[in-house]
């Protein structure tokens, strides 16, 4: 089991870790609003979250086209 927890961590987009770090809010209740939430609204959140997601990835390729690195 912790395997699988292992491989969802290494894979999952990060929304809720940045958002319990800029709210200052613990990670674990962010993630468990939106699988609530999702299974009350029928999916609605998984949109949001999706979205969220990609604004970061977003965001991240920018930033790394600004500032390229030469030695990888």
């Amino acid at each position: 089991m912790n395997e699988v927890k292992l491989f969802f961590q290494d894979r999952a987009f990060g929304v809720c870790y940045k958002l319990g770090e800029r709210l200052h809010f613990p990670i674990d209740s962010i993630r468990l609003f939106f699988i609530y939430s999702s299974f009350i609204t029928l999916g609605s959140p998984i949109i949001i979250y999706v979205s969220l997601a990609m604004m970061m990835k977003i965001r991240k390729y920018f930033r790394k086209m600004n500032n390229p690195v030469l030695f990888d």
